[in-house]
């Protein structure tokens, strides 16, 4: 490998180290310079042990691999930085023939690796249910109206008012059903694309949800005001964030008994650098926290709850997370979670523009 051919790696979205014979650093690409939060020019030129510490152990083998003219993988290895958090990452090791390049050097996050590997799961899943459910909502229709229609028919005949009340139940009950498969199908409909501001669309959410709560539920706004539009549906994108933000209203005004401190919301929108969504690489992206000092999810629940007809609470009917899931993987984005009692943070990641490349 040239050192001209390093421009190639430039759109990796993994770490990528190369080290001469001496194991000094001639390259690193932005994805490594994100990794350890350290610039490039910082790094080239340092030997391996000296850009980290207690690198002891790496370096013989490193050293053995160049010398044997062979690769390898490492596994829950600890780079330990200074004055910064340890890093726990895969290596992949492989030997190359340049001028003065001898390995290349592959860093995965840990953490980064299992994100990627419980999104994949989560999308696979969430695909599945939303074939799952448009079946079953078709199904359910059609006896569903023959239900309601001879319910009417039948209370044509009944002359004692009393028994009428039992038909109302049944078409009352088959009228709730319906609406019900109406939300099922309703994710359905592709997104109609269209320049968005978020910060419109947070603004309708905190107008619609501080009606709805009068009270026990306080909104503070944390808004980047040079985040740029997006392309995107701009209902459906307003659905899938007032279902996330009902859902923490929901929990504070139901969940908060005794607190010390009032319900609290935040609406939060940054700029994400070197987004990794279904393993494609975004340069930028745009990241919308919803922040709530609530009792948390369930934790029987936690693993579930994208999943659709799961709730925390009594009389939901779980398909506010779902709904909102499905709007936003419309749009290329992913939905994301960390919970515990007292904080519970939902973060939304829209790209912006196109992907630099494509994870392997």
């Amino acid at each position: 490998m040239s050192e001209s051919a390093f421009s190639g790696l430039d759109l990796l979205g993994t770490a990528v180290v190369v080290l001469d014979a001496d194991l000094r650093v001639l390259y690193v690409n932005p994805a490594a310079e994100h990794l350890f939060e350290v610039g490039a020019k910082t790094l080239i030129g340092q030997r391996f042990r000296d850009a980290f510490v207690n690198a002891d152990q790496l370096e013989a083998k490193l050293h053995h691999a160049i010398a044997q003219n062979w690769g390898f993988w490492d596994q829950a290895l600890e780079f330990a930085r200074p004055a910064a958090p340890a890093l726990q990452l895969n290596c992949f090791t492989t030997p190359v023939e340049g001028p003065r390049a001898r390995l290349v050097l592959e860093l995965r996050s840990m953490d980064q690796q299992l994100r990627v590997e419980r999104e994949e799961r989560e999308l696979n899943q969430a695909l599945a249910n939303r074939e799952l459910i448009r079946n079953l909502a078709h199904e359910i229709r059609n006896p569903l109206g023959g239900l309601r229609g001879s319910a009417q028919l039948l209370e044509r005949e009944l002359d004692r008012p009393d028994l009428r009340e039992y038909t109302q139940v049944i078409i009352k009950e088959a009228d709730r059903l319906q609406l019900l498969m109406d939300r099922l199908l309703t994710p359905h409909r592709p997104p109609q694309l269209g320049p968005v501001n978020i910060h419109e669309v947070c603004e309708r959410v905190r107008t619609l949800i501080l009606a709805e709560f009068p009270v026990g539920v306080g909104i503070a706004r944390d808004y980047d005001t040079s985040l740029p539009e997006i392309q995107g549906d701009r209902e459906q994108l307003i659905q899938a964030v007032l279902n996330i933000v009902r859902n923490a209203a929901q929990a504070l005004v139901g969940g908060r008994a005794g607190a010390n401190e009032p319900g609290a919301i935040t609406l939060r929108t940054r700029i994400g650098r070197s987004a990794t969504v279904a393993r494609r690489l975004y340069r930028l992206a745009l990241e919308l926290h919803v922040v709530d000092n609530g009792p948390g999810i369930p934790p029987e629940i936690m693993d579930r709850v994208f999943h659709p007809l799961v709730s925390g609470r009594e009389r939901g009917t779980g398909l506010g997370l779902t709904l909102a899931q499905t709007y936003v993987q419309y749009h290329r984005g992913l939905i994301e979670y960390d919970s515990r009692p007292g904080r519970t943070v939902f973060r939304i990641v829209l790209p912006l523009g196109q992907d630099r490349t494509q994870q392997p």
